[in-house]
């Protein structure tokens, strides 16, 4: 099976909109994105979809027949993002599929992860071998099976002059610190907590939009501080690195059982704007705690767009904090390119090392290999 070639990555995040989709270049000194496409989600199946991230009743057949679903729209993704790209099947090597992530149980008793969108599907249709299920090599091996995204920060992303951190805002936020060349201290991530998911589910409740444009209707309301203090009580944001997390643990409900009745009490604009509050101080906080003081924050995923947590973020951290556009690199694009290197990587049989990242206990190749 040839390492060569383009590589396709494919990634449904936490906000579950719809499929990035990467078209990638290994050829020059940094991965190079060809094109892209964001392959939306059915409106009714995003809804059914949505009902699978929290425990119910008879979820079985629902993730069976999402799965075979998914597996069809990220397969279609993959085809609609090389007709767009002029770019033939058989010149891709593989595509690296990441699916959907409907359980992250990474401290159970009996650790387990779980993403759809079957990958025998996305092969068989497309014709192009796929590269799947990432995470679960990682968990075997003592790790969280998440963070992924840091190892290609760590490859692609890092600068010798320079301790820098690449911050995703996606559904959930993470950190990936990737110290100067002169710095002892070894590179680390984690996920801090909510950045988008709180955000959209709040908007899809009260404004029926998908979610809040530029954080324009928070920017708009008063955070009520108290309340962004009591969310900081939960246990997780005192977890030391490494950790993940997932929608199943950070969703409203988590938010109201903390809040009491001050939540509902709220204008819901003031809920907004305290939720943003919660995700701008839960990074800055984690920003503010690493062993290392940071040069710059790069910021990449749906949430760089949101200019007022952006402009929170500026406001709380020690340091600039500028979207990965700074480094002429697309932030919506990132994550699936990741996807695409992790694929490169375990075609060429190699071994990652996510012990700073995940925590296992040793160098693991990751995702399985399913031939078209």
């Amino acid at each position: 099976m040839a390492a060569d070639g383009l590589y396709i990555g494919l990634i449904s995040g936490t906000s579950a909109d719809g499929i990035d989709a990467a078209l990638v270049s290994f050829a020059g000194h940094r991965p190079d994105l060809v094109a892209s496409h964001l392959h939306p989600y059915p409106a009714a199946t995003r809804q059914r979809l949505l009902s699978l991230f929290t425990p119910g009743a008879d979820q079985l057949d629902l993730m069976g027949a999402l799965d075979v679903e998914l597996g069809e729209l990220f397969a279609q993704a993959s085809l609609t993002l090389l007709r767009k790209a002029g770019v033939a099947a058989s010149a891709v090597a593989a595509i690296g599929s990441h699916g959907q992530t409907i359980r992250h149980r990474p401290r159970a008793a009996a650790p387990f992860t779980l993403q759809i969108a079957d990958p025998n599907r996305i092969a068989h249709t497309t014709g192009i071998d796929v590269v799947a299920d990432f995470r679960r090599r990682d968990l075997a091996c003592g790790g969280e099976g998440a963070p992924l995204a840091p190892l290609f920060h760590q490859a692609c992303l890092g600068a010798p002059e320079e301790t820098r951190v690449i911050l995703n805002l996606g559904g959930i936020a993470n950190i990936t610190l990737l110290p100067a060349a002169d710095q002892s201290q070894g590179p680390m991530a984690m996920d801090t907590g909510p950045a988008s998911c709180l955000l959209d589910a709040w908007c899809q409740q009260h404004r029926q939009a998908q979610f809040d444009v530029d954080g324009a209707w928070a920017a708009g309301g008063q955070p009520d501080a108290a309340l962004v203090q009591r969310w900081l009580t939960d246990p997780y944001f005192a977890q030391p690195a490494p950790k993940s997390t997932g929608r199943e643990y950070f969703h409203l409900e988590w938010a109201r059982s903390l809040a009491g009745p001050v939540m509902e009490g709220l204008p819901a604009q003031d809920v907004q704007a305290t939720l943003l509050e919660l995700s701008a101080r839960s990074v800055a906080e984690a920003v503010a705690q690493l062993p290392l003081a940071v040069d710059r924050v790069l910021v990449c995923g749906g949430g760089a767009h949101n200019s007022a947590l952006m402009s929170r973020l500026h406001q709380l951290c020690l340091c600039p904090v500028n979207s990965v556009q700074a480094l002429g690199l697309d932030p919506d694009w990132i994550e699936a390119m990741c996807f695409a290197w992790l694929a490169r990587c375990r075609l060429q049989g190699t071994a990652l090392d996510t012990r700073p990242f995940t925590g296992a206990r040793d160098r693991v190749p990751l995702g399985g290999i399913y031939s078209a």
